[in-house]
């Protein structure tokens, strides 16, 4: 990475600091300003600019961004994966929910790859709960996150899992994520 680029992404991770005090529309138009930098085309600014757009609210713009980003397969598997979860949540919360719980997935698909990494593993796998909910599978929600969750708890981890696994079997469900 050249320095170039390394000063420019220390003023994209600097503005992403101060995301919260920035009025969106600011933030779209900061964001623009430093994606500008960069060529037309480049994945990177793209996911940026839709990041933006995302974190403003502007889900529909926000989506054919990530959607070029991640078809340009030049991102690094760090932000490959986030444009797969930010889109995939983008599209549940405009309502195409198939497509939505298609693209994450696709995305948990990648992390049984050992050289991918699992780098975002677990907030895969709550974007795909909450895709869940809205599909009305509220059962396969609540046992994707505590399956989710129990590796994290200080106590009862087998037994939340292992609870959350038979509630599944039980009901006959599928566990294509587990």
């Amino acid at each position: 990475m050249t320095d170039q680029l390394k000063d420019w992404e220390a003023r994209v991770a600097s503005l992403w600091k101060r995301a919260d005090e920035i009025a969106p529309e600011d933030l779209v138009t900061r964001i623009d300003a430093l994606a500008a930098e960069l060529p037309a085309h480049d994945p990177v600014a793209m996911f940026e600019r839709a990041c933006a757009r995302d974190t403003a609210g502007f889900e529909a713009e926000a989506e054919p961004l990530y959607r070029a980003a991640l078809a340009s397969a030049q991102l690094d598997p760090y932000r490959q994966a986030r444009a797969s979860i930010q889109l995939g949540s983008t599209l549940r919360l405009l309502g195409q929910l198939e497509e939505s719980e298609h693209l994450i997935t696709a995305q948990l698909q990648r992390y049984k790859d050992p050289a991918y990494g699992i780098a975002l593993y677990d907030e895969t796998r709550a974007t795909l709960a909450l895709t869940y909910l809205l599909q009305g599978r509220a059962v396969e929600a609540a046992c994707l996150a505590l399956t989710t969750l129990a590796p994290h708890l200080s106590r009862y981890n087998r037994s939340v899992a292992g609870n959350a696994a038979e509630i599944l079997k039980s009901t006959k469900l599928d566990s294509s994520w587990s």
